[in-house]
């Protein structure tokens, strides 16, 4: 027997080290990957979709069905997790698409997108998300892509088939209807 300690630390294999044997054919891989991102993932369509929790299951299973056909054109130049977030909001964004057009909005409610921003404190949480959630789908994606997700106008725009002013006006609509909806329920 030695008397050297034992040096078989288990480690976790890296994403890019689960996508080679995924792509391979390793279906744990795979799961170990869904495990891994599949809370991230769920978390940004579920916003993306009006926080609708059937919707949302169903883009999640969607975008890592897609990931799993996709894998193979996964060129390592950016994380794994950020090429399946980005995957991810594409699919939600397409189901935003081919959805019936927005109905439109009354001008007293864009006239409240001009009221100055109420402060907003953490208890109010839930209440912010019932609101995001019954935004009109292009100004909830906006406001999301924009205020949570962290893109730029330009990158929004190209996504969503908008020029940039739209997305801009967009995101403003969302934030003044935000105002009102949150305004009415305090």
């Amino acid at each position: 027997m030695s008397d050297a300690p034992r040096t078989d630390v288990v480690t976790e294999p890296s994403d890019n080290d689960l996508v080679r044997r995924a792509v391979g054919g390793d279906m744990r891989a795979f799961e170990a990957l869904y495990r891994r991102h599949g809370s991230r993932v769920h978390g940004a369509v579920w916003r993306l979709s009006g926080m609708n929790p059937s919707r949302a299951e169903e883009l999640t299973q969607e975008a890592f069905v897609r990931a799993w056909q996709k894998l193979g054109s996964f060129r390592f130049e950016s994380g794994f997790s950020t090429w399946l977030h980005r995957l991810a909001v594409n699919v939600a964004l397409m189901d935003l698409r081919s959805r019936d057009p927005e109905d439109a909005v009354e001008n007293d409610v864009l006239e409240a997108a001009l009221d100055p921003v109420r402060p907003f404190c953490a208890g109010e949480r839930a209440d912010l998300e019932q609101a995001v959630a019954k935004l009109p789908p292009r100004a909830r994606a906006v406001l999301v892509l924009h205020d949570v997700e962290g893109w730029k106008h330009e990158e929004i725009g190209r996504e969503l088939g908008m020029a940039v002013g739209s997305s801009k006006a967009q995101l403003h609509r969302a934030r003044g209807l935000l105002r009102k909806m949150l305004g009415e329920a305090a």
